[in-house]
């Protein structure tokens, strides 16, 4: 059986060339249900007006809950994809590390739904985001 630190760092080598490499998103823990996953809040990942792109945050959300899917519920003749998204923004960011932590809510055979709570290093709640993902056949 492979080790916690080898399965991270596994999916974090998938990632190389992809948006979460743009991003600098990089998966740090897992457990039974849920998975976490942690992005620096730079300029790169900001508005015009300097605040962290609510879209960046959204691409965290839907990266970690995916990554969640493939992980915690393998099926290799599958294929999952996000195909709804939501997330109220409660605070903005200018700089620091976002954690996001996607738990499962719900599993059937082809759906699942995720809840991601992102918040900052200080653990202040910054979005609240749901992704339901679909488990393809391919």
């Amino acid at each position: 059986m492979k080790s916690k630190k080898s399965i991270l760092s596994e999916m974090n080598k998938k990632c190389k060339n992809t948006l979460m490499e743009t991003l600098n998103i990089k998966f740090t823990d897992f457990g039974k249900d849920y998975l976490v996953a942690q992005m620096p809040v730079t300029p790169a990942v900001h508005q015009p007006d300097g605040i962290l792109h609510g879209g960046a945050t959204l691409a965290l959300a839907e990266s970690v809950a995916s990554a969640a899917t493939m992980l915690l519920y393998p099926n290799r003749n599958q294929v999952i994809r996000g195909i709804e998204i939501s997330a109220n923004h409660l605070y903005s960011v200018k700089e620091g590390l976002l954690i996001a932590k996607a738990k499962n809510v719900h599993k059937s055979h082809s759906t699942q739904l995720w809840l991601v709570r992102v918040k900052n290093k200080e653990k202040k709640l910054i979005s609240i985001c749901k992704l339901t993902t679909i488990s393809l056949n391919p």
